[in-house]
């Protein structure tokens, strides 16, 4: 995510071969982006795979909510039960918690402490701009699994009703996966929150 002043952020960076990083590199290049932060919303092992190769490349500090420490430091221990080859993520510098600010350029998104995907899920909002940043708390018409370690369902609905349905309807919704939404017509018809 960037703004006018050409700074961004790169958050959960997914990227598992040389393929996906190279479409980042291309990408950050192409739009002459300059990248200032490494968030992640959570620390499953398809929202960091690309943390050492970003952290590496742009020289950033990786930054998260420290309830998700167990989890990044279990995905080298797991990946290959997948078949996956996983460079071990650099450990977190910065730790986010709730009602924090994340600046960059002329922007800035508050963070929503929203577990329940996960022990330490975060979740990004920009008020002027209006949207958040859920990472895998909420989809549109679904919600994040709780059936991994760390999930937890009862929490994961009421994060999502103390944090994120407070909000204005006309919030978008950007998602880890899957297609925007927004807050209003999720409250209508989410079939996990009606």
């Amino acid at each position: 995510m960037s703004d006018e002043t050409k700074e961004c952020l790169v958050i959960d960076p997914g990227c598992y071969d040389s393929f996906e990083k190279d479409e980042l590199e291309r990408f950050i290049t192409d739009q002459n982006l300059k990248p200032v932060k490494l968030l992640n919303t959570h620390c499953h092992i398809d929202h960091v795979l690309g943390n050492k190769f970003v952290a590496d490349k742009y020289k950033l500090p990786l930054e998260l909510n420290s309830k998700e420490v167990p989890l990044l430091k279990a995905v080298k221990e797991y990946a290959p039960q997948y078949g996956i080859y996983c460079e071990p993520s650099p450990e977190a510098a910065v730790f986010l918690n709730e009602g924090d600010r994340v600046r960059f350029g002329n922007s800035e998104l508050k963070v929503l402490f929203t577990p329940g995907h996960s022990p330490g899920s975060i979740c990004f909002f920009n008020e002027k701009e209006k949207f958040i940043i859920s990472g895998d708390v909420l989809f549109q018409m679904s919600i994040g699994r709780t059936d991994l370690p760390g999930g937890d369902y009862d929490t994961l609905i009421k994060s999502i009703r103390e944090k994120l349905f407070v909000l204005d309807d006309d919030i978008k919704v950007y998602p880890g996966h899957g297609p925007m939404t927004n807050i209003g017509f999720e409250k209508k018809n989410n079939p996990f929150l009606s």
